[in-house]
């Protein structure tokens, strides 16, 4: 059975569905439109997302090796700044893009140093869309650079540029200073819990055994604390033990590297009956599981 269909009556019927429906969203239009697409909500939960992202940049330098030190500061307006001593992010220009390698970082998706040629060995996400989403929801930014000798500043507004990049003076250090505040026309909520962060800023500081990572809370006087922890997830063990009967006195630790990928793992029995079990995948808390779960029961019980 065939039939000839007519093109324009097609499109007349079930709610006039045609070309003039299709919309293409330039730049960062799309993240603005559909935020929750990006960083899973408009709530308190997309909120502090974007400290994460950030924060998950800095800590990629320290996974590369050139980072020891990040500073997370919530401001009294509910801003964030996040201070780091890395490598700081690229400011020379980009010869396709016309455009300092930190425009295009903050301004552009899928644009960054963690596709290969060897920018990044190891990374939490793909450097430039994480921190590019914090841009387009944020009322404004402000980036800091310090590399090769120079402090340069870069500022942003709602995702666009507002003021190209400038050389700001002489500087001896290294790193990347992030200054955002959330638009409060997209989040339904704006003031920041420490307690949240808090949370997860230790968490990092255990999964990355030697850096320090600290939160400052300026709304509320002498709030502030620094996590260090060299011992890395065998602290993290014992810490999750602590008012526990245990087998072992001491966590049983095993490290490694087979096919260019890195393993650790710090076990330790208790007289308990339940079990608890946490896994990441550079840094990211893997609550389904994966082959590396299944893969570490089926040693184990071999074993």
């Amino acid at each position: 059975m065939t039939q000839d269909i007519d093109i324009e009556e097609a499109t007349a019927v079930k709610g006039n569905y045609n070309a003039e429906q299709i919309h293409v969203l330039e730049g960062l239009e799309a993240v603005r439109k559909r935020p929750a697409m990006y960083i899973g909500s408009t709530s308190s939960r997309g909120l502090h997302h974007l400290v994460y992202e950030v924060v998950d940049n800095s800590i990629d330098e320290a996974l590369a090796g050139y980072c020891s030190d990040i500073k997370v500061i919530i401001h009294k307006d509910n801003s964030i700044t996040v201070i780091d001593n890395g490598r700081g992010i690229p400011v020379d220009m980009m010869k396709k893009e016309k455009k300092p390698a930190v425009e295009v970082i903050m301004t552009v998706l899928h644009a960054g140093g963690k596709f290969g040629d060897g920018g990044y060995k190891v990374s939490g996400g793909l450097h430039g869309v994480g921190v590019t989403c914090v841009n387009a929801l944020s009322e404004h930014m402000e980036v800091e650079v310090r590399r090769g000798g120079k402090c340069y500043g870069i500022e942003f507004a709602k995702g666009k540029t507002s003021k190209k990049l400038y050389e700001k003076g002489d500087c001896e250090t290294t790193g990347t200073t992030v200054h955002f505040k959330p638009d409060a026309t997209i989040f339904t909520e704006t003031e920041y819990s420490y307690d949240t962060l808090r949370l997860r800023i230790r968490e990092l500081a255990f999964l990355n055994k030697g850096i320090t990572i600290s939160l400052t809370d300026e709304r509320a006087e002498d709030k502030s604390e620094a996590f260090h922890f060299a011992g890395g997830i065998i602290e993290y063990v014992e810490f999750m033990d602590k008012d526990k009967d245990k087998i072992n006195p001491k966590p049983i630790y095993l490290e490694g590297e087979k096919n260019a990928v890195i393993v650790e793992v710090a076990m330790q029995y208790c007289d308990t009956y339940s079990e608890n079990i946490f896994t990441y995948v550079n840094n990211i808390n893997t609550e389904e599981g994966g082959t590396h779960l299944s893969g570490f029961r089926k040693a184990l019980t071999r074993t």
